[in-house]
Order: structure tokens, then sequence, then C-alpha cells
């Protein structure tokens, strides 16, 4: 790459939702915008979560300047662990994205390492050769940040998660003024959300949830547990307002929770009276119309208190029936059986189920079209780089942004690894860098590769046969008959002969001449078999044994 270039490389977030990470490189200096995770999809058996492939940051470690945060969501925090430990770079966040990153690093391991910088919305930093001006957005959780990028070839602004709120719960609204100067400097690039390109219209703001919680608080007589993101903060403070206001206790569980409450509080981004607050354990021995209890899992996570809550395995309560449980939440992207299970789980418990399908107990974060052309005219950018969101979110926000007046050849939709190469008056492809998933399992980072993922999918699917051979180890025939025995793979109606037939094809083969590997020969043999049978195809694995 020349010197009077600058590379802009997506290393997560394009072509999915989550696992968000960019890279901005100049003379060979990096600035790092966000470290997401990604939640699994429901074939990645094992997997607590993926994050994005550093392999590129690793080689140039010295080169990497500074890694800006701008905001507090796992999507675009959940991978700082993971990043830390492989760079040491001044890491710049507002103050309560801090705040949850300590949290984070903190129960993890990592923050004694951390070099965390506070920067406010309206500050100006210099990493390497790039100014940034960070200006104040709205978005789902307080203290978001968007970012004005001064590069040597221009002005580059990287809008992250955004909605253009009005009536924000926090009284913040977006900096307007902030991306119309922009404008007036002359923006080279505009780099932004497409999460809600397929969505007409405008977001709802979140003074909707309000009403909602009013119905529902008004009308329910039993408790009430409410679910939703650990670092939803606003949303905490929507929950405490309507608990005042009906004369109810509030109860937060779970260790994330109760941390990241804490936390807000003492920065001031939660103002929740003593006295509105009782822990679980009080909260139980109270009236049922007394109680607010709020938690985690509303995505229905297996081990998250309202996944434990739908299978009667919490440690602490259960549900009973008379109360109401609110998902506020949209279901992550791939999510959607796990939370529609839960829910079906917790209605069979007893509960009444609110979601957001049924009441507006959650409005999303994300610009939708209206608002996406209104940051375009705001800005008015030479180039559109659209991104954060699925292919069809990147070509739907593309064409919104030829809808306003941007020419396609100055519109680029690139994915994961697919650098871009841009100077005062062009913009084109660079070098594509390899960016596989990094699966996250415990203490494992990595260590499971697709070839993993894909036989574990068959496992799921068609189970597994195991044939355990003995034979005498002088003359190599059978000493004994196979021992045949499956997992997960059910044989049918006629399995006695299945098995017999099995046994005599094992025989077989040992009475013809075996080419190679006897184990290798079994397993084909038995798996044209029980194919041929039953269309599935269970992984065979043969022991062989001498005596």
């Amino acid at each position: 790459m020349k010197a009077n270039k600058l590379r802009i490389l997506p290393l997560g977030g394009l072509g999915e939702v989550g696992r968000n990470m960019m890279v901005y490189e100049y003379g060979g200096e990096i600035l790092v915008v966000d470290t997401g995770l990604m939640f699994p999809e429901n074939d990645m058996h094992g997997v607590d979560y993926i994050i994005p492939d550093i392999s590129y940051l690793i080689e140039r470690r010295n080169k990497v300047r500074g890694i800006i945060i701008t905001h507090g969501h796992e999507d675009h925090t959940g991978a700082i662990k993971h990043v830390l430990a492989e760079v040491n770079a001044p890491v710049y966040a507002t103050p309560l994205t801090r705040g949850l990153l300590e949290v984070k690093l903190g129960k993890q391991g990592g923050l004694d390492r951390a070099n965390l910088h506070t920067v406010q919305a309206g500050d100006t930093v210099q990493v390497g050769p790039f100014k940034v001006e960070f200006f104040h957005v709205c978005h789902s959780i307080p203290d978001g940040v968007g970012l004005g990028i001064t590069t040597p070839v221009g002005l580059i602004v990287h809008q992250s998660d955004y909605k253009f709120d009005h009536t924000p719960v926090d009284n913040w609204p977006s900096d307007y003024a902030k991306l119309a100067e922009f404008s007036q400097r002359g923006v080279l690039a505009l780099l932004a959300d497409s999460t809600n390109a397929e969505r007409p219209g405008w977001t709802p703001s979140e003074r909707v949830i309000d009403g909602a919680f009013d119905t529902v608080f008004r009308e329910t007589e039993g408790r009430i547990i409410l679910a939703s993101f650990a670092s939803l903060i606003s949303r905490m403070q929507q929950v405490a307002a309507a608990t005042e206001r009906y004369g109810r206790k509030l109860a937060f569980v779970g260790t994330s929770m109760q941390d990241n409450m804490k936390m807000a509080r003492k920065l001031g981004y939660l103002d929740i009276d003593d006295k509105l607050i009782v822990s679980i354990e009080q909260a139980l021995t109270m009236p049922d119309k007394d109680v607010v209890i709020m938690c985690t899992g509303s995505q229905g996570e297996p081990t998250s208190i309202m996944g434990r809550l739908s299978t009667g395995t919490n440690r602490l309560f259960d549900i009973k029936p008379g109360d109401t449980v609110v998902l506020s939440s949209h279901p992550i992207p791939g999510n959607e059986e796990n939370v529609y299970r839960t829910i079906n789980r917790l209605f069979q418990r007893g509960a009444s189920v609110i979601h957001e399908a049924l009441a507006p107990v959650h409005v999303s974060g994300h610009a939708s079209q209206e608002e996406m052309k209104l940051l375009i005219h705001l800005t008015r950018p030479k180039f559109v780089i659209p991104i954060h969101g699925e292919l069809r979110h990147l070509h739907q926000h593309a064409r919104l942004a030829r809808q306003v007046g941007i020419p396609s050849e100055n519109i680029a939709i690139i994915e994961n690894g697919q650098s871009l190469e841009l100077d005062a008056d062009s913009m084109k492809l660079g070098e594509k860098v390899a960016t596989s998933f990094v699966f996250v399992e415990g203490s494992s980072v990595g260590e499971v590769d697709e070839d993993v993922m894909a036989e574990r999918e068959v496992l799921a699917r068609d189970g597994i046969v195991l044939v355990n051979l003995t034979l005498d180890r002088f003359s190599g025939s059978l000493r004994r008959d196979p021992q045949i025995s499956s997992r997960g793979f059910l044989l049918s109606r006629d399995s006695d002969s299945l098995l017999v037939e099995a046994r005599k094809r094992v025989q077989n083969l040992l009475n013809g001449s075996v080419n190679g590997n006897l184990a290798k020969d079994v397993e084909k043999e038995l798996g044209n078999l029980f194919y041929s049978e039953t269309h599935r195809r269970p992984i065979v694995y043969v022991t062989v044994a001498r005596e």
C-alpha cells in the first residue's frame, strides 16, 4: 500500500450482525474501532461466542496506536479481553462505556494490563496520524459516540450504532450540529450502521416504552419479572421509574446486571432512590403485587436466569402462576428459536409473557431508512461505505444512498477481510485478508475450527456408532463377535437384523483381503450399510484390539 493511501479494513461486522471491528491504517500506523463479539448460531454446538480474527493486528501489534470503543454493547466490547491479551494499546471510551469495560475486564481478567482513557463527547484526541473527534449519538444505551476521523487524505465519519431520537430517555439528543459541521469541512467517506436498512420510516423513540411499561404495571396484580440485556442502562432507568410510580420495589438479579447497575449509579447514569431497591431475598418475602424483578436472559440463553426460570432450574426462585414476564429486547438474528422456546416454556409454567410482538416493550436502537437518508444529507460524503449488518442490509443501505444522490461508483459494499484504499479523489479495493471465525468455548480460544464444527453438526444430526473389534494377535481372526453400540443414532424397527448384517459385513471384510487400514475399511462398509438402510450417515468409529 502506498504511503499516501488510507486503508480501511473490517475484521468483523460486515456480512453479519455482531463482531464489529474496524481497522484504519495510514503509513503503517493503525487505529482500531470497536472489539465486538457475535453470538453463535443454532448449529454451532458448544460455542459460547465468536470473536474477530485479529491475526492482522497481532502481526502489526507494535503499529496499533489506539483502540476506540463507541458504546457499551457486547457486539462492540465483547472481544476486548482477547484483543488486549495480544495488543498493548491505549483504549479510549466515554465514562459509562469505560465503566462497562472495567466491569467486564474485572470479571474476566485483564483489567490490570488495560490502558483505559476516558473521553467525553466533544473531545478530540490524536491517535498516531488520526485526529479523532467524539460526538454524541442516541442509541439504546447512554454515552454512545460517533467519530470524526481526520486523516491525511480527508475526513472520515464513522457512525456506529445510532438513531435520531428526539426524546431520548436521558434527554441528550444526537449532535446534529457536529454532523452539519463535518459536511461544511467536506466528508471524504461515511461509514454507517446498516442494521435496520430494510425498515421503512423512522425508528420510534425510547420513550414509547414508558407507555407500554405503564400499561403492564397498571394491569398486573402479581409479580413483574422483566428481562433485558445487562448493559441496557436506560432500560433500568425506565423500569425503576415505572416501579416507583406504582409503589412497588425493585430487585436486580444476576451478577452482570447488579454490577452494571451499581457502576451506572456511581457514575450518575442511573438515578434510582436507595429506598426503591431491595435484595431478591427480601423481594421473595413481599406480597407479589409489590415486587418487580429485573434480570438477564431476554435471549433465552439456557444458562441465563430467564432460561433457567423457563425450565424450573433457577436456584433463587421459580416462576409461579400469576407472574408476568416481560422480555424487553429484540431477538438477536439467528436466536429467534431460543427466544420462542423460552416463551413457550414460561407459559407452560403458568406465567403471562409480554414481548415485542405483543406490545412496544422494546424498540430498536438502530436507525431506520429515513434516518439513514438524513445522515447522508447531513454529512454529504463523497463516498459511502455501509457497515454493521448482513449482506442484505449492506445492499439495501447502498440502495438508499443511491436514492439520495450518491453515485453507484462511490459506494463500496465489502465484507470482512476486504480492504479499501482511499485517497482524496478515489476509492478502490485493496488486498483481502483472511478473517475466519474464532470460536470461544470456556477457556479455549480459537482451538475449535470449522472442521470440528462440521463434525459436531453431523453428530447432532445423525449420531455416532461405536464398533469394538477384538482380534487374535497371531491369526488376525475375530476372537469374539464385534461389539456395536450407538449414541444419537436410532436404529430402525429391524435393528436386530441390521446389527446382524453389520457383524456379517465385518466378518466378510476380515475373511477377505483387507487393503490398507482395517478400521477405515469397516467405517466405510458400515457407513454405506447404515445409509442404505436408514438414509442417515452416523459417524462410525472403530477401535481394534489384539489379544
